[in-house]
Order: C-alpha cells, then sequence, then structure tokens
C-alpha cells in the first residue's frame, strides 16, 4: 500500500449543501500510460494537473476516492499568504532570509492563484482582509515586533491598539495586525475548476483507482492498480494530503485534527468588512464569511488522528467553537447548520513538503502541512512544473524533504 488510509472528515461540510460539479471521468480499463501519473484529484493535484497540462504535458489523474473527495471538502478555505508561523519565529528557526523569502514566496503565490482563477474564469471568490488577533502565542508588544518584521520584509500590515481594534471591528482584544487582499472561495467549486481545466486541455481522470505498488527507474516509473492494471509514465507525483506516501510523514510534520462549524444566514450581523479573524494562539480560532452571510468558524485543533474519537468529539467541539465566537461577537447567531470535523497536517516551521521524493526516481509530493493548504497547493504546482519541465525553482530547497 503505498498511502496510509484515513477516514479525512467526518460530518457535512458548508460546501456539500450545494450540488458537486460536474467533472467527466474515464474508465481505466486496462494498462495505461501518460507523461505524468497525478495520484490524488483533491485541491493539490487539480492544480497540478492544470499547470502540467498547460505545459504540455500528457497528465492521467486517478483518485482512489473520486474527484474531490478528500481533506478538500473539509477545508474553511481561508486563503491566505500568512503563515502560520510568524515570520519573527520562522526568522529564528530557519534565518531571517529564508523567512522573508518563504514569507515573500505565500505572498505572491496567492497572487499567481488570483489571477489563474480569473484567467480561467474558475469561480466566485472575493478578497479579504485579515485580523491577526494578538493571544497566548504573541502578546500586543511581540505583535507589534511581528508587524515591524513584516513591512520589513515588504509585506503591508497595519498595527491595530486596543482602542483601533474596537472602535474599527468591534473586537475587544488587545491588539491586531491588518494584512490585505487575502481570497475567499469555495474549495470544492475550486478544485473541479482546476480539474476541468486540465481535461479540456486532454487530460484525464480515472476513478476510482487505487495504486497498490510503483517501480521507479531512472527513465520511467510503472504504477500497479489494486485491480491489476499497470501505468507507464515518465513521473508520477503524489498529491495524496495528509495520507501520506509510504505512510512516513516527512520530519517535523505531523497530522492532527481539527474542527469547523457554518452557522445560519446573517448578514446583517457580521462584522465589519467581513475580513477573516485568527488568533495568534496555538491552537486559534478562525474565521470567514460566506457569500450567503453564514460565519465559518474552526479550531479547537488536538494532536490526535484516532478517526473515531475525533468524530465523537463533534458535539463537544461544536459547542466550544460556538461559545468562543459568541465570546468574540455577542451579537451574532451561533446556531450551526453545519458541523464537520477533518484531518489536518501541521508542521514545526508552518511550511510544507514539496519535492522530488528521497529514494524513488521520477518521483514528486507536493505535501501541504500547515495551515496555508491551498496556498502551499500553489506553490506546489510551481515548483512541480518548474522541475518536470527543466526549468527549476529559486524557492525549491525552502520546501524540499529533509532527512
Amino acid at each position: 500500500m503505498l498511502t496510509r488510509k484515513r477516514n479525512l472528515r467526518t460530518g457535512r461540510s458548508v460546501w456539500q449543501e450545494k450540488r458537486a460539479p460536474a467533472v467527466p471521468g474515464w474508465q481505466l480499463a486496462g494498462d495505461a500510460e501518460a507523461d505524468v501519473v497525478v495520484i490524488g484529484a483533491g485541491i493539490s493535484g487539480a492544480m497540478v494537473a492544470d499547470a502540467l497540462s498547460e505545459a504540455g504535458l500528457d497528465v492521467l489523474i486517478v483518485d482512489r476516492r473520486g474527484p474531490v473527495r478528500g481533506s478538500t471538502l473539509a477545508s474553511t478555505a481561508l486563503l491566505q499568504y500568512e503563515i502560520d508561523q510568524p515570520l519573527t519565529k520562522l526568522s529564528r528557526q530557519i534565518g531571517e532570509a529564508a523567512a522573508i523569502r518563504a514569507w515573500r514566496r505565500s505572498r505572491l503565490a496567492l497572487d499567481g492563484l488570483s489571477a489563474r482563477i480569473r484567467a480561467l474564469s474558475l469561480t466566485p471568490m472575493r478578497h479579504r482582509d485579515s485580523l491577526y488577533l494578538a493571544g497566548d502565542l504573541l502578546d500586543a508588544k511581540a505583535l507589534l515586533r511581528e508587524g515591524e518584521a513584516r513591512r520589513h520584509a515588504g509585506l503591508e500590515t497595519a498595527y491595530l491598539d486596543a482602542a483601533t481594534l474596537k472602535e474599527r471591528f468591534g473586537i475587544d482584544r488587545p491588539a491586531a495586525l491588518l494584512g490585505y487582499d487575502n481570497l475567499e472561495v469555495d474549495p470544492r467549486a475550486l478544485a473541479a475548476g482546476f480539474l476541468n481545466a486540465a481535461i479540456a486541455r486532454g487530460a484525464r481522470l480515472a476513478s476510482p483507482v487505487e495504486i497498490v505498488d510503483i517501480d521507479a527507474r531512472p527513465r520511467s516509473v510503472t504504477l500497479r492498480t489494486k485491480a491489476g492494471h499497470r501505468i507507464r509514465s515518465r513521473h508520477v507525483v503524489f498529491c495524496t494530503g495528509y495520507e501520506i506516501p509510504f505512510g512516513h510523514e516527512p520530519k517535523g510534520h505531523q497530522a492532527i485534527s481539527t474542527w469547523a462549524i457554518a452557522t445560519v444566514p446573517q448578514k446583517r450581523r457580521l462584522w465589519p468588512q467581513c475580513c477573516f479573524i485568527w488568533e495568534a494562539s496555538e491552537p486559534y480560532l478562525y474565521l470567514r464569511t460566506t457569500a450567503d452571510g453564514r460565519v465559518v468558524c474552526g479550531g479547537e485543533d488536538e494532536d490526535f488522528v484516532d478517526e473515531e474519537a475525533r468524530d465523537c468529539l463533534i458535539g463537544a467541539k461544536t459547542k466550544a467553537l460556538q461559545k468562543k465566537l459568541a465570546k468574540l461577537f455577542p451579537e451574532l447567531d451561533t446556531q450551526a447548520d453545519f458541523a464537520w470535523a477533518g484531518t489536518f497536517g501541521a508542521s514545526t516551521t508552518g511550511l510544507p513538503t514539496i519535492g522530488e521524493m528521497p529514494g524513488l526516481r521520477n518521483c514528486w509530493a507536493v505535501m501541504g502541512f500547515g495551515g496555508n493548504g491551498i496556498t502551499y497547493s500553489r506553490i506546489g504546482a510551481e515548483i512541480v512544473r518548474a522541475g518536470l519541465t527543466g526549468k527549476g525553482d529559486p524557492d525549491a530547497e525552502l520546501y524540499a524533504f529533509r532527512s
């Protein structure tokens, strides 16, 4: 078995309110060939397939479930350039120059993603600013230093003291940082859009197809499916999310459990500008709105991936999220129309692992660990495309596998 099977989500997310976008499939009835096989038809696989098919490569996407049926559905889709790990703390971990590069690349990736969504007319999106509230990770003074570090890196950031924060947003916290121009989307619609764009160029999507064996050689890779078919390609890209290839998390990575709710629609009660809100805390609370006026609220993360234990906590975690949401905004109706749980990836640096897999020739992986999953999916697609077309990426070493 190439990947560790996990029950990636439970409950019903707000994205499942609407009918799933149609994505045409292809029946794998025998052996097949392609330039590149992308394993995984979630948001990462969709972006990689889009990037590689546009580069002129023959792409075959396979998934054991079907398109957009894994952890993408559990995403709360706050598409931010801000990395989970504060810039000041990341600088101490990997050095200031590397930390600034990582933050800048995240900003660049989000801008590129926005442009790509517009160019392909994939799905409605809204630009949102973000409020980063003082918490147990960064207090008001530390938040002030963080804001200075971000501005030094060329990332426009405003520091709001308690009075300003209360006046502008009605939030009673010691301080906050205001960042600009993040993105709000429906992650299922976005992934389906990228898959359809790739398929329109000739990419094929086959599901359900489970890969059970791999033979990676210097000039080619051969995959064997559970049904006994063989797929031969020049390259393979693992985009299997938190189902880790070969069951080994990269150094400093771990899978955890997270919970989320979506409230009843209430457009007239929402906070000014409907900006993203998250905390400088561990674990942190995070909020966004939807087009129909719901509040999506997530957090309460736990350091375990026992699916049965995770699912048993949905009721209690829903109440905890409602309580925190009511404390932050007493005027909101916290009644939950949707509640769900999912497996989520974290790393000690807040950065993902992307690149060639150690010991496997011609095999790549995009592991979107860290809180910026969809932004990191964009970086992964850029790095893989550059690598497979022989151009290289100037930031590839920031995300490479660590032994």
